[in-house]
């Protein structure tokens, strides 16, 4: 929508009817009288309309960021990233379920061993003082493993999927019931923190034509089931959905009335920039970064849930790292100036409810990953998957601390959006105002969204005091780079009144009754400001900066011309305002007294200096405050004038009042030095004895393959059926052992595994070679000759297929099969019978509930158990990763190395990888049982592995293995360290006792030779 800019009387510009002259047909605007309240007809305790949401009748901005407990398999971890999300201002987080990871088989439920029991979260977030969005699936997508399915209904055999299906029907309604049930107990009507229950995901199915309307009788039957089936388990929030782009139109009430399997609120996924840091991926609809902001979501939601609050159940926080993207992920590519810009678009398009995907992703440990992925899911995230904060985090919460204060945000009109606003043609700007208070906001933005160029400008704002154009006295605003700001207009702060700024506001408290405002701008920029019913304004002694003011009618003009660190301004009629530098702001927090997830602003103190602040409360006279640290700072505190001391993580800190009545301390960085153990004193044991003809395959590890049908609808080329999921194997490495006579020539093999997958052939223990792998081929085909090979005419040969499953496909190509498509013998001979061997057990057979069904493959090493802790490798030969072995193969090494962290220390190490030799090499990773990265030089380009506190032991032995395969003739030489990432010190602690999620080796494990 493009209008010209009016200046027209405050009593014109309120005018309806003037307003719709100066913005034409399509323009917005509107009073909350006229949109209607709506709620489940459960309760009203959440209820929402055109504007946003309401919980237990107060406005609400949802800023929530996305993480996945599945992917983060350590509770005690889960504090520390909510905590890190509610000091960045976030109101809210979200989060996937995981059908598969709860549900090993079709007749077993796990939320209960270590972290299968998802509701710690929901008692992290009550005591953090975060809402929660909860999305269970039953499918998620989420780049894993067939999309969250579990590997068991990939079959085939219970249909389609994502339907009425009564098969499917019969899957899904025991995990869903019981994850509905789990999580009512914790709802807002509850007592708990969960605001909204999301049905399904990313699921656009709800018309056969769209334009007609004509509606997928099946995608609405499925929908009803789920949402009837959240209803019958206690489930009283609001139902939300999350389309999947903006053509689909679907489930949305206002867009559909009455149509079946609707939901309460409708919302929109979008990443529009790369998802991906292969930027090649990128084409069609997505751009490269910081491409042009020109999706409409405005008419889009205008036209779709216009009775509904504008919402993002996911929008992109970032991108994932394929197969063959680059080492490292792409946080430059999608770092602090992709939040600064991409953010601060969807106010402007006056978005009122949005969650970061992702807000922290973690690591695709175990059979997590789908093909689309490698091992990291750090996505690029405003907190790496090594749990470090740094640019992107900051830039984030200094627009989500904005956003959690600013009340008059969740009811806005948009008024106009186009250049008329600035006096720079290259500067546009969107204008957003309250109806009811008449506050504004203008988000101001490069007219060409792309442009990284450094624009001063000016702008016409309307305000209570009349229209202007700002600044008034001297400077200009700057847009330097790829950046936006949203200056405001009568921003109310406690009972006064911030008549404009030419800085955005990062925050502000309440302190003994009188505000304290935080306003930011970039380091040597002028800054303006206006504080109303001021008579006159002085800048406190000890400031960064100087300041000039101007008295008018009513109020006072302050003027700086060059910001740098922190300048405090203190007016006559109580105002504080603290104008910070961009370094600053990032280091400003506002944490809150109470465990509100409103954090109201009168329980708010501001805190400024450390590396990151979590929590405050005040005992008696003493304000505790606890946080991390990593080089001395100077903090500063704006709290009430009755604290008296302050404790910084348990210590009392030598703190004093300065004479604008803020507390001053000087905290000591951490000394701590951290003696990392070399990774040496390896054993070693050959884990391919299968490639033999004289290994005995009879025991219970084995089974015959000998299916001729299958329910999968791609049915195989040659018979017997060779699908792993068909026989009750699914994850991460298998195993195929044919028989044959000596007549055979030779083979032809099709074995099909995901992308990046890799598989390697022998006969009789003779190598005959090796798919390598391919980042966009799910299936390899290769032919070997027999010429080099000595057979047995006397007794069967045996062919090994030797198979590195990456997963499932995702969506409707979940049910496409993993294993062997055709194996046919040249020669005129046949194979007499196949076995095939997987995880010990299969899925009947749970060795390991804690780690869960998707840690572990059909690895020798694997069945056996040697990457316990407890395995006794006392008989095996000494041997070093980085000498290696020649030949093809697979070896297994194993070392223990002891960690000591001191407590109130959270340090991050990860795993570091190189391939002295040949890349035709792939290695599995084990971190005390945990399979934790997956290092295919061949395909990929990752190298660290971060593996966090808990399934590493910060204080004690752990057991490192290495499966280390060779694909080629070539042989292995791998060389392994570990790094630091970074050390701090703080109160959330690293070195928690967490002995429960490792549990060690046990005899059973023997069977599965």
């Amino acid at each position: 929508m493009r209008i010209f800019h009016y200046l027209a009387s405050l009593s014109a510009l309120f005018s309806s009817s003037l307003l719709q002259s100066r913005t034409g047909a399509n323009a917005q605007y509107s009073s909350p009288a006229q949109w209607p309240l709506h709620d489940n007809g459960l309760n009203d305790v959440v209820q929402w309309d055109h504007y946003s949401y309401k919980i237990n009748g107060k406005r609400l901005f949802v800023f929530s960021g996305e993480i996945h407990y599945w992917r983060i398999p350590v509770p005690e971890v889960w504090e520390d990233l909510l905590e890190k999300i509610k000091a960045a201002g976030f109101t809210a987080f979200a989060f996937y379920g995981h059908w598969g990871y709860h549900t090993p088989n079709n007749h077993t439920l796990d939320f209960e061993t270590g972290a299968h029991d998802f509701a710690k979260l929901f008692e992290i977030a009550k005591k953090v003082g975060l809402y929660v969005i909860v999305r269970p699936g039953p499918y998620v997508n989420a780049e894993a493993n067939a999309g969250g399915f579990p590997l068991w209904v990939t079959t085939g055999a219970y249909g389609e999927l994502r339907d009425d299906d009564p098969r499917y029907t019969a899957a899904w309604k025991p995990y869903f019931s019981e994850y509905s049930a789990i999580t009512s107990k914790h709802l807002v009507t509850n007592g708990g923190n969960v605001l909204v229950y999301q049905i399904e995901n990313e699921y656009g199915e709800q018309w056969e034509n769209v334009a007609k309307k004509i509606p997928n009788v099946a995608a609405g039957n499925y929908m009803a089931a789920l949402e009837a089936t959240a209803r019958e388990n206690g489930i009283d929030v609001p139902l939300i959905h999350n389309d999947p782009n903006m053509r689909t139109k679907s489930w949305s009430k206002d867009y559909a009335p009455n149509a079946t399997g609707a939901v309460d609120i409708a919302g929109l996924d979008s990443y529009p920039s790369c998802w991906s840091c292969n930027l090649n991926e990128c084409t069609g609809t997505n751009g490269a970064y910081v491409g042009y902001l020109t999706v409409n979501y405005y008419d889009y939601f205008t036209q779709t849930t216009p009775t509904q609050p504008s919402f993002f159940p996911e929008f992109q926080g970032g991108s994932y790292n394929p197969w063959g993207g680059p080492e490292g992920g792409c946080p430059a590519d999608i770092g602090a100036d992709f939040a600064n810009l991409f953010y601060r678009n969807l106010i402007s398009q006056r978005v009122t409810a949005v969650s970061l995907y992702m807000m922290y992703g973690g690591t695709n440990w175990g059979a997590i990953a789908a093909p689309v992925t490698a091992t990291s899911y750090d996505y690029s995230s405003p907190i790496s998957e090594n749990r470090k904060i740094d640019s992107k985090y900051y830039e984030t919460k200094n627009l989500a601390m904005f956003t959690r204060v600013a009340e008059d945000l969740t009811v806005t009109n948009r008024l106009g959006d186009n250049t008329g606003y600035t006096t720079n043609s290259a500067v546009a700007a969107s204008e957003l105002r309250n109806p009811n208070t008449n506050a504004a906001f203008y988000v101001t933005i490069h007219a060409y969204s792309p442009s990284s160029t450094k624009e001063q400008f000016k702008i016409h704002v309307s305000t209570s005091i009349g229209n202007l154009t700002i600044p008034q006295q001297s400077g200009s605003i700057v847009l330097n780079g790829h950046q936006s700001k949203i200056l405001v207009t009568d921003f109310k702060v406690g009972k006064q009144t911030i008549t404009y700024s030419t800085a955005e506001v990062l925050t502000y408290s309440i302190v003994d009754g009188k505000p304290i405002v935080v306003l930011w701008a970039g380091v040597g920029e002028a800054v303006e400001f206006h504080i109303k019913n001021a008579g006159k304004g002085s800048t406190a002694k000890g400031s960064d900066s100087k300041a000039t003011f101007h008295k008018d009618q009513h109020g006072v003009i302050a003027n700086l011309e060059s910001l740098s660190g922190n300048t405090i301004l203190e007016f006559d009629n109580g105002v504080t305002v603290i104008v910070a530098d961009k370094p600053s702001a990032y280091l400003f927090w506002a944490p809150n007294l109470s465990a509100d997830p409103f954090a109201p602003v009168d329980k708010s103190i501001l805190v400024q200096g450390p590396y990151l602040v979590r929590n405050a409360a005040v005992n008696g006279k003493t304000l505790v405050l606890t946080g991390d640290i990593s080089n001395a700072t100077t903090i500063e505190i704006f709290a009430s004038k009755t604290v008296k001391s302050v404790t910084w993580n348990g210590k009392s800190i030598g703190a004093s009042r300065t004479a604008y009545g803020s507390i001053k301390a000087n905290i000591a960085g951490t000394t701590t030095k951290i003696k990392l153990p070399t990774l040496s004193s390896w054993k070693v044991k050959d884990t391919l004895p299968e490639r033999l003809a004289t290994y005995d395959d009879s025991g219970i590890a084995w089974v015959d393959a000998d299916h001729t049908t299958t329910p999968n609808p791609t049915k195989p080329d040659t018979l017997p059926v060779l699908y792993v999921d068909d026989y009750d194997f699914h994850n991460s490495f298998h195993l195929f052992r044919g028989y044959f006579n000596g007549s055979a020539t030779g083979v032809s093999l099709s074995v099909q595994g995901g992308q990046a997958f890799g598989w390697s052939a022998w006969v009789n223990g003779k190598f005959l070679g090796s798919f390598l792998g391919n980042t966009t081929l799910s299936a390899g085909n290769l032919t070997f000759s027999f010429a080099n090979v000595t057979l047995d005419t006397k007794k069967d040969n045996v062919l090994l297929v030797a198979q590195d499953n990456t997963g499932h496909d995702l969506r409707a190509g979940a049910v496409l099969p993993r294993g062997i498509l055709k194996a046919s013998l040249e020669g005129g001979a046949t194979f007499s019978k196949w076995k095939i061997a997987g995880t010990a057990g299969g899925d009947e057979v749970l060795l390991d509930p804690i780690r869960g069904p998707l840690n572990e493959g059909g690895l020798t090493a694997e069945r056996l158990g040697w990457h316990l802790p407890g395995f006794d490798d006392s008989k095996w030969s000494s041997g070093s990763p980085s000498k290696g072995f020649s030949g093809a193969g697979i070896s297994f090494y194993r070392t223990v190395v002891p960690l000591k962290i001191p407590t109130g220390i959270d340090a991050s190490f990860a795993f570091i990888f190189n391939t002295a030799a040949s890349k035709a090499v792939r290695v599995q990773l084990f971190v005390n049982g945990y399979q934790y990265a997956r290092f295919n030089p061949y395909v990929g380009n990752e190298i660290r592995f971060p593996v966090p506190p808990g399934i590493l032991n910060y204080n004690g032995d752990n057991t490192i293995g290495l499966a280390v395969w060779a694909q080629s003739d070539d042989g292995a030489k791998i060389t392994i360290e570990l790094e630091q990432q970074y050390v701090v010190e703080s109160s959330w602690s690293s070195s928690f006792n967490s002995a429960y999620l490792r549990p060690g080796w046990t005899k059973e494990r023997l069977a599965y030779a």
